[in-house]
């Protein structure tokens, strides 16, 4: 137990050292949050006002200020679901690089088992990715706390924290088992690249997966990162979306605040149905034991004892 501690810490200290992998880890989350500044926020509210001018009654009901931090949210929510896709790779990269250094053949000469030293790898990169990713909501909640309500109770704060140690255990058990088919950094950050370019439309932080035709939605919530992110829009976005129907009053039946949640998808739609938060844990929780599971066999057949 000591020399797997050991090992976790040390793989931790390689990631927190490299102040430009740290940057580069959180580059999509840096232009997810720019492309929203330009253009994104304006374009989402244009939709939403579209949508209420059929409903002029309806409006003016509607808060500016409570559109305003719904829009805002849902920012958070994509800076969050790129990070947990980007920084669990990012600090898996540590494999590949002690591969081609031949740093692995140390650490495989000492009387660790092949199964903690691939745990090692996986537990240092989840801690930091949650913490990484922790710290990026907590701040992104305290700004906007400090421009208005949330609304958002104990329940889903604790909720959010809790989808965000899930999503970072599914993506680093995931991934892992891609950056052991690597052989040089090279190959490794050449897959880093595509995989930034890809991640923010995979769960919908550019476009809603809605627009998507129904095999396209299905492709990208077949990755467990989708899933994970429609589940922080539930937790992050319920209250202000709950506050925004109850000042409606029921007067169109909660058809605004329905509409909302399908059109930034609340739900995960696949292969012509619909899971719900219950059906999205699950799905999510499957695949990271199968990760888990694989990424064990993979290494220890990789590096079998001489």
């Amino acid at each position: 137990m000591k020399m797997y501690l050991g090992l976790t810490r040390r793989n931790m200290l390689v990631y927190f050292k490299d102040k430009q992998a740290i940057m580069f880890s959180l580059l999509t989350s840096i232009i997810v949050f720019a492309l929203y500044m330009l253009f994104l926020r304006s374009t989402f509210v244009s939709a939403i006002n579209e949508g209420l001018a059929e409903m002029p009654f309806i409006r003016e009901l509607i808060q500016d200020r409570d559109l305003e931090m719904f829009t805002n949210i849902k920012l958070l929510v994509g800076i969050i679901g790129t990070a947990m896709i980007t920084v669990p790779y990012s600090c898996l990269t540590t494999v590949t690089h002690d591969r081609e250094n031949r740093v692995d053949q140390d650490i495989l000469a000492t009387p660790v088992r092949r199964g903690q030293i691939v745990l090692a790898y996986f537990t240092a990169s989840s801690l930091c990715a949650i913490l990484m990713t922790s710290a990026i909501v907590t701040t992104g909640l305290v700004i906007l706390q400090m421009n208005g309500s949330l609304y958002m109770s104990f329940t889903h704060i604790l909720g959010t924290y809790a989808v965000i140690v899930l999503g970072c255990l599914s993506s680093t058990a995931l991934f892992m088992n891609i950056v052991l088919l690597f052989r040089t950094g090279s190959a490794a950050a050449s897959f880093f690249g595509i995989l930034s370019a890809v991640s923010g439309f995979v769960i919908g932080a550019y476009v809603p997966i809605s627009q998507f035709s129904g095999r396209v939605q299905t492709v990208c919530n077949l990755f467990p990162a989708s899933h994970t992110t429609i589940l922080l829009r539930n937790a992050l976005l319920g209250g202000i979306l709950d506050h925004i129907d109850s000042g409606i009053g029921g007067l169109d039946g909660g058809q605004f605040a329905e509409g909302l949640r399908n059109l930034f998808t609340f739900r995960a739609n696949m292969f012509g149905g619909s899971l719900k938060v219950s059906g999205m844990l699950a799905y999510v929780l499957v695949i990271l034991g199968l990760s888990l599971l694989t990424m064990i066999v993979m290494y220890s057949r990789n590096y079998k004892k001489k």
